[in-house]
């Protein structure tokens, strides 16, 4: 009994730090809608400054103000990144914002390192905590009880801040309806300021708290970031009371799963955030949002197909494409049908996102599922090539079929963080079941028959094949199905009422992109002659949106050139320096605030703007190209 009662402390103490991240978070999310990737990031940079302080600052007066100096420095370049980056694209779309975020979160991954180094640092212990107080014969460490009692003082007075004070009164107006607070005078501007500052400096005070405890490393971000999430999904967007409970219960799902659910101890807080959303979407403690509203009177430029031009200058760009084996060596046509094989995966992607209106946030998954179809099918049932590629991306499809009948039940946020929930599933599954799967060590020895085994012949096939998969996206896009799904994407409660059964199809479009994604993964498996559970990661179903929300979300095929610029980039970069991430990451945010509609879309936008002001005589000459404002 014992043993359990320190097992429960060590969770209670571990959900004290993920409460601070979590409710920074939260407020942040639940006010400015940003989806704020580089939460994380601010939380590793609270605890680098809070190392480095305390390895300067002697005696406890040094270390808790070295803490909290930590914290406070951290807010402040968080006021700077909200001013000087952030407020630039609130009117750009909310998840282009996350674009910017990401590519920060790159940005400083390689900056802590050129700082501080690549070894993991291990901070002081905390004066006055130092020792452990016996349990019936288990040691508590001290240290975990001051983080205990802590936890419950932050909440109240953050309560008494968000209850007693006009601030907090304005911050728990905007969470639920901020158009309303913009239309009652509020100065929006300062008020996101002062947001972000407090959401950084919970997060950095998180950090700078833990240095006692763990290791400060360059990869602290990505391991609190998805727990974080859960925690705000579970406990409702704006709730700080509904974050306390919710890092509780993800603490202790987390503490006990490992002893009472070995086998499926990762799926766990999963599981629960799952269930969560499609019984209370909002969250145990949320209340549901606002609807938006737009405004009256908004028009937009309609989407049309290419015109005889176009389409030939896109077969010619195919054309020149499929001419790379003739000069370019082994390496360079490795890397295009990897380039190939992620055009596939960001329009699948894109198709959801641009066409359904459905942000998924765990495409990843049916990616992977197309993947581990492949392997299945290759190594265990040991069939031809042809037959695996036919019948290996059906393993996504089924998927995408089961997940996406919940998911579509959702909309929003909501949707999105299901998606990843359900993503993350497949994921630990993948990872736990290694009878099946290989756990982290993978299937391998997935290669190709003969007829595709050299570089060029794959390169073909990879190429054909995310040509037929564009193709056939692009005429779904402009089919009566098409049409049909970009009516609920427009207006729900509209197509609704002219008899189009909304989440029909938007099952249906779940289903299509899951397959597609799916195929990407079978030739990805191919391609790299193996599976692993990262395949179905997290980190890629980030690479897919930025590939999508760098080309244009707002476009057609913008995930083309997204997929094309982002992955040879990233692809030269780690060839070329050690801090590929700092430039990657800069690169993104220089792309957000120069084209904040993305690639493709800005270059449509600077064409619009062209034929506009050109003579009347010459603009009947002037070729209209494919728009998506």
């Amino acid at each position: 009994m014992a043993f359990y009662v320190v097992q429960f402390l060590t969770g209670l103490a571990s959900a004290a730090s993920l409460f601070l991240v979590a409710s920074g978070l939260s407020i942040i999310f639940g006010v400015t809608r940003i989806v704020n990737f580089a939460h994380g990031a601010f939380y590793m940079i609270g605890a680098y400054i809070a190392f480095t302080l305390t390895e300067h600052l002697a005696g406890a007066f040094g270390f808790w103000g070295a803490i909290v100096l930590a914290a406070i420095a951290v807010a402040l370049i968080g006021v700077l990144v909200e001013m000087v980056l952030l407020r630039r694209i609130y009117h750009a779309p909310e998840l282009f914002q996350l674009l910017a975020t990401f590519g920060l979160t790159l940005m400083v991954e390689d900056l802590v390192v050129l700082i501080w180094g690549p070894d993991d640092l291990v901070g002081r212990r905390a004066p006055g905590f130092k020792g452990a107080i016996d349990f019936f014969g288990q040691n508590i460490p001290s240290y975990d009880l001051f983080l205990i009692v802590l936890s419950p003082v932050v909440l109240g007075i953050l309560w008494l801040l968000f209850q007693r004070t006009r601030w907090g009164v304005l911050v728990r107006a905007a969470t639920q309806d901020r158009d309303m607070v913009a239309a009652l005078g509020v100065n929006q501007k300062w008020l996101f300021t002062s947001v972000f500052a407090v959401g950084v400096f919970l997060a950095a005070l998180g950090g700078a708290l833990q240095i006692p405890r763990d290791a400060v490393h360059h990869a602290m971000d990505l391991r609190i970031i998805v727990d974080v999430f859960v925690v705000v999904v579970i406990g409702g967007l704006g709730s700080i009371v509904g974050a306390f409970v919710a890092a509780v219960l993800v603490s202790e799902l987390n503490a006990f799963g490992i002893l009472i659910f070995p086998k499926i101890s990762i799926i766990l807080v999963f599981l629960v955030m799952a269930v969560v959303l499609i019984v209370r979407p909002w969250g145990l403690f949320g209340k549901a949002e606002a609807p938006a509203r737009k405004t009256p009177g908004l028009t937009v430029n309609p989407w049309r197909p290419l015109t005889s031009n176009e389409r030939l200058a896109a077969l010619a760009a195919l054309v020149l494409a499929a001419t790379l084996p003739l000069f370019a060596g082994n390496y360079a046509l490795t890397v295009g049908s990897e380039i190939a094989i992620f055009v596939i995966f960001a329009v699948s992607l894109h198709f959801l996102m641009s066409v359904g209106g459905l942000a998924s946030f765990g495409h990843a998954a049916y990616f992977g599922l197309g993947a581990y179809g492949i392997a299945f099918l290759a190594k265990m049932a040991g069939l031809p090539m042809i037959v695996c590629l036919l019948l290996g991306p059906l393993l996504g499809c089924m998927g995408a079929a089961v997940f996406g009948f919940f998911a579509v039940q959702l909309s929003g946020v909501y949707f999105a963080m299901l998606t990843l929930a359900f993503a993350q599933i497949v994921w630990s599954i993948a990872f736990q079941w290694v009878s099946v799967t290989g756990g982290d060590n993978g299937i391998l020895g997935v290669w190709p028959e003969k007829w595709a085994a050299s570089p060029s012949h794959f390169y073909w096939l990879a190429l054909g094949v995310a040509a037929l998969v564009t193709i056939a996206l692009r005429i779904a896009v402009f089919s009566p199905f098409g049409y049909a799904l970009r009516a609920t994407r427009d207006s729900l409660l509209r197509s609704e009422a002219v008899g189009i059964n909304a989440k029909r199809i938007q099952w249906t479009a779940f289903v299509i992109a899951g397959t597609a994604a799916g195929i990407g993964g079978a030739l990805f498996a191919y391609l790299k002659g193996s599976v692993f559970p990262d395949n179905l990661g997290i980190s890629l179903s980030v690479d897919a949106l930025v590939m999508v929300l760098l080309g244009g979300v707002e476009t057609v095929s913008g995930a083309v050139i997204g997929a094309i610029v982002y992955k040879a980039l990233n692809i030269w970069l780690v060839s070329q320096t050690d801090l590929s991430k700092l430039v990657l990451g800069g690169f993104i945010v220089l792309i957000v605030v120069v084209f904040p509609k993305g690639i493709v879309g800005m270059l449509e936008l600077l064409a619009q703007r062209r034929r506009k002001s050109s003579p009347p005589g010459s603009s009947l000459l002037a070729k209209p190209i494919e728009s998506a404002e």
